[in-house]
């Protein structure tokens, strides 16, 4: 029972991504879904976390602002806190379990007050008493249904249907987007589209370059075409936020896409966040402005 609650809880997770983006809401979690006429609940009030239904712990969550030492310590690992000091807490020896049985685990990560990134599956791979820490490497769901053979559970069984990714990646460009957006409040700043699925934060300055760290101000929030073509130099963004549109494209006649979605851009000013802390940097818009000045 344990095993096919825990595959419906990845499942949910997963549609749940589809539907409201990769950063989830607290209380969309803490309802949780209807698993055989019960209500199953994927967080909880204390950090590992056992559904009722379950023996077992099924997630785990550091909030944003936790007390405890939960870090990242490599690629994909992650040291995750004992619940208190006591070994023998039923928390503890929980998560204790699922390491010696291989159960995975969702690990829920608080970017702001209220919104986590679910990480799933992740499993603890080793417990150390005297730091009373455990040792947490993150992998990434594939698809399963329903029908996959439960009664195998071992570690092996779950790495066939998971493969290892690069969760610390993950996680850094989710938050970044997550924060641009909603500086922008959930708009495209050249167009005003209003959809969060077609929706990026685009970076100014690419992010392993220098000035390309991953803060508001080095974000614009842009709907997907203008975000491609902002990559591609097709339009530009001066220091003083306006638009200017490459004058090749100035040029063409095409239909109304070319015409009011980008020539119509052209020497417009760009749509500000609504704190001045969070406006692009001017110097970074003048670095990337230059760049489309070449590409002119």
């Amino acid at each position: 029972m344990d095993d096919l609650i825990r595959l419906a809880a990845f499942n949910w997770i997963n549609e749940q991504k589809e539907i409201h983006d990769e950063i989830l809401p607290r209380k969309l979690l803490e309802a949780g879904f209807t698993y055989q006429n019960q209500r199953v609940h994927v967080i909880g009030p204390q950090g590992i976390f056992t559904p009722q239904m379950m023996n077992l712990p099924l997630s785990i969550t550091t909030s944003p602002k936790s007390k405890y030492s939960d870090r990242p310590v490599k690629e994909g690992v992650f040291e995750y806190s004992y619940r208190g000091t006591n070994l023998n807490h039923r928390d503890n020896v929980g998560l204790r379990d699922c390491m010696i049985f291989q159960k995975p685990l969702i690990y829920f990560i608080g970017i702001e007050p209220g919104w986590y990134f679910a990480s799933i599956p992740v499993f603890v791979t080793h417990d150390d008493p005297s730091r009373l820490l455990f040792t947490v490497q993150a992998d990434q769901q594939s698809v399963l249904s329903q029908s996959e053979r439960m009664e195998d559970t071992d570690a092996t069984h779950w790495r066939r249907a998971y493969a290892t990714i690069n969760t610390e990646i993950r996680l850094h460009q989710q938050g970044f987007r997550f924060r641009v957006l909603t500086a922008y409040q959930h708009q495209c700043s050249l167009c005003r589209l209003k959809h969060p699925e077609l929706l990026d934060a685009a970076h100014i300055i690419g992010d392993r370059e220098d000035l390309g760290d991953p803060i508001v101000q080095n974000g614009l929030s842009l709907c997907k075409i203008h975000h491609a073509a902002f990559d591609k130099n097709i339009l530009g963004i001066n220091p003083d936020y306006h638009i200017h549109v490459r004058n090749d494209i100035l040029q063409e006649t095409d239909g109304p896409m070319l015409k009011y979605g980008l020539q119509a851009l052209d020497h417009q000013k760009i749509i500000l966040p609504s704190h001045h802390r969070d406006y692009p940097d001017r110097e970074r818009l003048e670095q990337r402005f230059d760049r489309f000045l070449k590409a002119s």
